[in-house]
C-alpha cells in the first residue's frame, strides 16, 4: 500500500481523483465502489450514508450514494456506469466505518459496469494515481491524513 501525506491508496485499486473515489475490479466482473481515505479526512466523521436503491443503473459521474459529516453533505460518484447490485448495509447503522476503514468493511455499492472498457480509461491506477492525489492535495491546501 502506497501513501500520500499519510492518506493510504491501496495499490490494486482504480481511482477517480477528481472524484475522490475508488473501485476494485471484482472476479466476477463488478466493482465495489468507496471513498479515498484522502475525501473521509476532508469530510469528517461521517454521520449518514444514504445510497441508490439497488437495481438503479447510474452513469460515470453521477451519484450513487449521499454522506453526510458534520461539516458536508455530498454525493459518492460513480467511477464507472453500470447498475447498482448492492450496498455496504453495515453503513446504515455505523457510517464511521467509511472513516475507519475506507478500502475495506467502509466500501459502499458494488456495481456490475456497463460500460468497463470504454470508462477504465478515465480512471487512474499506481504511480499516476499517487502523483494526481500530490498535486490535488497540494492545490487544496491539504496538510494530510490523521
Amino acid at each position: 500500500m502506497s501513501t500520500v501525506r499519510g492518506c493510504p491508496f491501496p495499490d490494486d485499486l482504480y481511482y477517480d481523483v477528481e472524484s475522490n473515489v475508488w473501485c476494485r475490479r471484482e472476479a466476477d466482473g463488478s466493482v465495489t465502489v468507496g471513498m479515498t481515505a484522502y475525501a473521509t479526512a476532508l469530510a469528517g466523521p461521517i454521520v449518514a450514508f444514504t445510497p441508490k436503491a439497488v437495481g438503479r443503473h447510474v452513469e460515470q459521474e453521477r451519484s450513487v450514494a449521499t454522506v453526510e459529516s458534520g461539516k458536508w453533505v455530498g454525493p459518492v460518484k460513480a467511477p464507472v456506469s453500470g447498475e447498482i447490485i448492492a450496498v455496504n448495509e453495515a453503513l446504515d447503522a455505523q457510517p464511521g466505518l467509511a472513516n475507519e476503514d475506507p478500502y475495506g468493511t467502509g466500501w459502499m455499492v458494488r456495481m456490475q459496469p456497463s460500460a468497463w472498457e470504454e470508462e477504465v480509461g478515465t480512471l487512474l491506477t499506481g504511480e499516476a494515481a499517487l502523483n494526481a492525489f500530490e498535486v490535488k492535495m497540494e492545490a487544496e491546501g491539504f496538510a494530510g491524513c490523521a
